[in-house]
């Protein structure tokens, strides 16, 4: 990312100031909205790739730690009060994400490793238009359920995926884990999805021998965090906003993923 003019540093520090608030604000989407106006910029996904996925790393290594705090402050007040700890006053669905991830790691590796290949953009077309009519019905309040353990895999399967050869496979992951994780727990349980999910994907990079950009990490790091402050207020809105109101913005949120997503793999 050498040899630009200074006003494309200040666009790059923008959008990533803007990928921090809606990574911290939704538990997602921060890559998937940001990397379109990264590529209007510079037209190289590998430079950014690395970066956001650093990114992810921290950020979702400091909310898991600041959720563990949270959640030992709420055990012992539990046990002060005669009541034994339970996963649902914990800020992580443990049992959930581990089903999840028992379902979602072997396709994870066959994307990583390019074990099969599937036509790109088909599979991303695909992805955004089943993730749309989850969206629509969020919007709608009426919340789509598959109650069809079948269905729910093969959501986690293709999502696990393309998040292997990518980073786009959160809209098709959230979809299933919105309706399945209680909505006090989902950011937090996203998060440390995706620090899993990216750990294996920064293997492939470093196997690659691919730049980890780690010096424009000096700034841009700076950058997301300034971001992530001001997207933890818009979760904690959230969070406590009426479950109807909740679903309509999770809705709007992933049908906004879903226009950015296909713009950037059918018009750039």
């Amino acid at each position: 990312m050498e040899h630009l003019f200074w006003w494309q540093y200040a666009l790059i520090g923008a959008i990533f100031i803007w990928s921090g608030f809606v990574r911290s604000g939704l538990g997602f989407g921060g890559a998937v909205l940001a990397l379109p106006f990264l590529l209007l910029v510079k037209n190289d996904p590998l430079i950014f790739l690395p970066i956001i996925s650093i990114h992810l790393l921290v950020f979702s290594s400091w909310i898991a730690w600041q959720g563990a705090k949270t959640t030992k402050k709420q055990a012992q007040l539990a046990t002060e009060q005669g009541n034994s700890p339970t996963e649902a006053q914990g800020n992580i669905a443990w049992g959930y994400l581990k089903k999840a991830l028992g379902i979602m790691i072997v396709p994870k590796l066959v994307g990583v490793f390019g074990l099969l290949t599937l036509p790109g953009d088909i599979v991303t077309g695909v992805i955004f238009v089943i993730v749309a009519i989850f969206a629509v019905s969020y919007i709608m309040n009426k919340p789509f359920y598959t109650n069809n353990k079948a269905l729910d895999t093969a959501f986690l399967m293709l999502g696990g995926y393309v998040s292997g050869t990518s980073l786009i496979g959160a809209p098709l992951i959230v979809s299933v884990f919105a309706t399945k994780v209680p909505r006090h727990q989902l950011r937090d349980t996203l998060f440390v999805l995706w620090f899993i999910l990216v750990l294996i994907k920064m293997t492939s990079f470093l196997i690659a021998d691919i730049d980890l950009q780690l010096v424009h990490q000096l700034w841009l790091l700076p950058c997301a965090l300034i971001g992530h402050i001001f997207g933890q207020r818009l979760h904690e809105r959230i969070k406590a906003a009426e479950t109807p109101v909740f679903f309509q913005f999770v809705g709007w949120a992933l049908l906004t993923v879903c226009g950015f997503g296909l713009y950037s793999t059918f018009m750039l």
